[in-house]
């Protein structure tokens, strides 16, 4: 797997190169393959790297396509996982946060609160609650998810499926064993509406 990743990062870095020098830096190409090599060094574990990139290709295409741009929102998502993935201490876990908090209200102005990028980006901020280990403010966000996803998307659609699965093993963890069970149950049989109630 190591070569794997070495030889990954190799034609990632050599594709970069190529772009920024016939494309420009701000090209979307280029970006892209910057995009692509920041995740070749955050699955090797190099972090650092990996936000030091998504950083750069996240501020530039803020100046170039705008703050509300798909792209712009991608690559804030992008920094806000390895974050959130890095995440050994509060800056680290508030900076993923407020990222994705930025990304959900964007998305919930221009797309709309139902749309699945706006889903998307309220169960990658729930996600960073989970690894916080803030059960109940995890799985509080993620039922909006699931809810959300059952009514506009239906109980049988891979989006729904997801959501049920991640509440499922938050309420595992949270110590919410009946609702892991129900929720595990529906995830499997992929129909049904659950609508846990947390306690304190």
């Amino acid at each position: 797997m190591l070569g794997y990743y070495k030889t990954a990062e190799q034609l990632m870095s050599y594709m970069a190169q190529k772009h920024q020098q016939s494309l420009g830096l701000e090209h979307p190409d280029t970006l892209t393959a910057m995009n692509n090599l920041a995740l070749t060094y955050s699955n090797q574990g190099r972090l650092k790297e990996a936000m030091e990139l998504q950083t750069q290709v996240m501020e530039t295409r803020r100046r170039v396509l705008g703050a509300e741009h798909p792209d712009t929102l991608t690559a804030m998502s992008n920094l806000a996982s390895t974050y959130s993935n890095q995440g050994h201490n509060q800056g680290q876990w508030r900076e993923a946060m407020e990222l994705q908090t930025q990304v959900i209200e964007t998305r919930r102005r221009v797309l709309g609160a139902e749309h699945p990028g706006t889903l998307t980006a309220m169960n990658n901020l729930a996600l960073t609650y989970s690894n916080q280990g803030r059960w109940k403010k995890a799985m509080e966000l993620q039922t909006q998810v699931m809810e959300t996803s059952l009514r506009v998307l239906g109980a049988e659609h891979p989006d729904t499926l997801t959501a049920m699965n991640n509440l499922a093993t938050m309420s595992r963890f949270g110590r919410r064993f009946l609702d892991y069970i129900t929720l595990m149950f529906h995830t499997v049989v992929g129909r049904g509406k659950v609508r846990p109630t947390f306690g304190e």
